[in-house]
């Protein structure tokens, strides 16, 4: 199937393929729900959304695999190499890192606007530091880099039939929306790392500060203030997947199964946070796996159809790659 994917795409030189290879083996391994809607897009666009996730999971494994090492310099000292690296690739397609050589052909290939790599840099910089964020605006501010961007970066891939300056804020919230989830889920977690994504303000609202977070992770004790709290936060993050909704049908037919697989999936977290009781930092909430299965086959009856009017329609601002002779 991985042949088949990039064959499609139009990769045939045997180290490009190696690398969309090396990006693909990061996502199943590490994005167990995206890749899995990831699965339900045409062939051809899927090493170009690998390429995206790899790259964002190699910096972010920077950031965290060496999390333990005295000081920051190590780790920034790993962003400075990446960072160089990734804008003499996107200038020359050159890199020494297979993930940073298949991101500049992606990002080439669909004409990705190179501001949103910078973005996300800065962000991954500020993980180096920063630990707490003391209102929402602050942390709103983080995700634009870490998170918005990554739907900017996405769309181009997966085609829009609406003006792109209507679909770019849809895209955005919903890149927001999932790093919410991903906020959400694995507070206790981050709180082992040390980062409390939880805005300040929204804890204190509640009567609740760092060390109580701390305590409770410690203790294994539930409390109501925390649990009012991430009640609160859970709401928030609602209310992006509202604001993404209508980005949906924006999206070229035959990538909007994919779109809204992920949607449900990531949304079904939320809702398994707040099935299990809000005991996020006690243990880590997961949609079950019939429930996944169900989406699944759902997804596999939207590509079908979707793929069927396709063939028998041509889309309105037809996406895709560059011919290879535009993107070298």
């Amino acid at each position: 199937m991985t042949r088949h994917e990039l064959d499609a795409a139009g990769i045939h030189d045997p180290a490009l393929r190696a690398d969309y290879l090396r990006c693909r083996q990061l996502n199943a391994r590490h994005g167990r729900t995206y890749f899995l809607a990831t699965r339900l897009l045409p062939a051809a666009r899927r090493p170009a959304v690998h390429a995206l996730y790899g790259f964002a999971r190699w910096a972010d494994d920077i950031v965290d695999d060496l999390q333990d090492t005295p000081g920051t310099a190590p780790r920034e000292a790993c962003l400075d190499r990446l960072e160089d690296e990734l804008s003499r690739a996107l200038r020359t397609g050159r890199g020494d890192e297979a993930v940073v050589r298949a991101l500049a052909h992606t990002a080439a290939t669909y004409r990705i606007d190179h501001r949103h790599f910078t973005d996300f840099m800065a962000s991954m910089r500020a993980d180096l530091t920063v630990t707490d964020y003391p209102t929402f605006a602050h942390l709103r501010h983080y995700m634009h880099g870490s998170a918005a961007v990554i739907g900017l970066q996405m769309l181009p891939v997966l085609g829009h039939v609406a003006p792109r300056e209507d679909a770019e804020p849809h895209a955005a919230a919903l890149g927001v929306a999932f790093q919410l989830t991903n906020f959400l889920r694995d507070v206790g977690e981050d709180l082992d790392r040390g980062r409390i994504y939880l805005p300040a303000d929204l804890l204190a609202a509640h009567g609740v500060d760092p060390e109580h977070l701390r305590w409770s992770r410690r203790t294994g004790r539930p409390d109501p203030r925390i649990t009012a709290a991430l009640r609160d936060f859970a709401a928030l993050t609602r209310g992006y997947y509202r604001r993404a909704l209508p980005g949906i049908p924006m999206l070229d037919p035959v990538a909007r199964p994919c779109i809204r697989t992920a949607y449900v999936l990531y949304g079904g977290i939320v809702t398994a946070v707040e099935r299990d009781g809000y005991t996020v930092l006690h243990r880590r909430s997961a949609v079950r796996r019939r429930v996944r299965a169900a989406l699944a086959l759902d997804g596999l009856l939207r590509v079908g159809a979707a793929r069927l009017l396709a063939a028998r329609t041509a889309p309105a601002t037809p996406p895709g790659p560059l011919p290879a002779e535009e993107a070298a």
